[in-house]
């Protein structure tokens, strides 16, 4: 167990495939909903409805898929490879038909060209769900049980970098001074970009990892350590968790909702309340996000050495207490502002840290509760709490929004956040901490 390693070039070849996904979400999150509003003017409930319609496909798509890829048998590009191929390329058609629809509309309004619009949108979000589940799979096929919570850290630091070139891109291209005071603005090049960051990324990946001979030595790998496998058989072939470990499962996934509701509820809506309660344009918005993302990324490894002395709850707590702050300080920073001033920096990268606490180290909780279990299922529960939360915030952040107020915004995502915490008190196992370690260390011997 010493002389493993986690071999850091290749998890990072491994992550582009996360990577791509990111950057895509980023935009898509940042963007779509300006185009629901400002081209085809649909109302904050609607808008929401739609915004919602990918997590409602992911509850089904997610786990589809990924058993999908697990039943496959293993050709030339293994099992994960041609999902992740074939979804790509999919996508990066599909969405670069978005811009020209929403350009023609503008142009010239039409139902045919809304109704276009909506099918092409659902048929990208099928697109995305059919290897979001296999890219996330390929990670534990060729990584070692017990150095998958490491190579979890990589790959959320891999799709953060993802957000933050999206990010990067929108602020060169779309500053407030160009789009400002614009009926409409063409995203063309944006959605051209970013498809090609898509590309390349995958086609890296491609290149670079060989699924199957990597999976196999995977597998030989834990045939040699049995000692790695702790399920506990009942006596029957079938693995239970006791009753203590299911409450604190209960009370963790309850957890992950709750947060996921308030950030998502931002990250959805935030480009349309700086417009609408600022007068701010996409620049403005992505330049906070990307504040917020390069947060996150450069707190990884600090996070890492919190975690490894203070544990995996505490520092979720710490980031979650941070994360409600900032809200409340988004708040009071927007509501009688008319542009983005650098103390809405400082908080969004505040933003981005307790993220990074709260999001480096739950999965890895969730994980750590279910060693007696299959780990693919129990990784499927923590997607399934974080996409039901996603499903429900556009929409009901959205009817809120246009009932009482935009300023509800921050206030909104501060109470679900602060309720994770209590949640979280009922917490009492995937703590295991791991021993202190100091700079690349924190991400526990990873090689060059």
């Amino acid at each position: 167990m010493n002389e493993l390693k986690l071999n850091n070039k290749r998890t990072i070849l491994v992550g582009l495939a996360f990577l791509s996904i990111c950057s895509f979400w980023q935009m898509y999150d940042n963007l779509v909903p300006l185009i629901l509003r400002e081209t085809f003017h649909m109302d904050e409930s609607l808008t929401g409805a739609i915004m919602a319609a990918d997590n409602v496909l992911a509850l089904f798509l997610l786990p589809l898929f990924g058993g999908l890829s697990d039943k496959c048998k293993p050709g030339r590009l293994g099992r994960r490879t041609p999902f992740i191929l074939g979804g790509t390329a999919a996508a990066v058609i599909l969405m670069n038909l978005l811009p020209m629809l929403d350009n023609s509309y503008f142009q010239q309004a039409a139902p045919y060209k809304l109704v276009s619009f909506v099918i092409v949108l659902g048929l990208l979000l099928i697109a995305m769900g059919t290897y979001r589940s296999p890219a996330v799979a390929l990670m534990p096929d060729v990584t070692p049980k017990p150095l998958r919570s490491k190579a979890n850290a990589i790959i959320n630091l891999m799709g953060a970098v993802g957000g933050v070139l999206y990010l990067g891109v929108t602020a060169a291209l779309y500053p407030t001074a160009k789009t400002q005071g614009l009926d409409h603005v063409d995203y063309q090049p944006l959605f051209i970009i970013v498809s090609l960051i898509m590309v390349a990324a995958v086609a890296v990946l491609l290149l670079t990892i060989r699924e199957p001979r990597l999976t196999e030595e995977n597998r030989e790998l834990e045939k040699k350590n049995p000692e790695w496998n702790l399920a506990k058989d009942d006596g029957s072939g079938s693995e239970v968790l006791p009753k203590p470990v299911k409450k604190s499962l209960g009370f963790l996934l309850a957890s992950i909702a709750l947060w996921f509701v308030g950030y998502n509820g931002v990250t959805t809506w935030f480009s349309t309340y700086v417009s609408q309660v600022m007068g701010e344009g996409i620049g403005g918005t992505a330049t906070c996000l990307m504040v917020a993302t390069v947060g996150a990324i450069v707190s990884y490894i600090p996070i890492g050495i919190v975690a490894s002395k203070c544990g995996r709850k505490r520092t979720i707590q710490a980031g979650v207490v941070l994360l409600a702050s900032c809200f409340l300080a988004g708040y009071l920073l927007t509501v009688r502002a008319t542009a983005i001033t650098p103390i809405m920096y400082v908080a969004f990268a505040l933003v981005g840290l307790a993220w990074a606490a709260i999001n480096v180290n739950s999965l890895p909780m969730v994980v750590e509760m279910c060693k007696g279990s299959d780990v693919g299922k129990f990784t499927g529960y923590y997607y399934t709490a974080s996409m039901a939360a996603q499903v429900i915030t556009p929409v009901l952040a959205g009817t809120l929004m246009k009932e009482i107020s935009y300023r509800i915004l921050f206030p909104y995502a501060a109470f679900f956040v602060a309720m994770s915490f209590v949640t979280m008190l009922f917490v009492k196992h995937g703590d295991s901490r791991a021993e202190a370690k100091t700079g690349l260390e924190a991400f526990e011997d990873m090689d060059d």
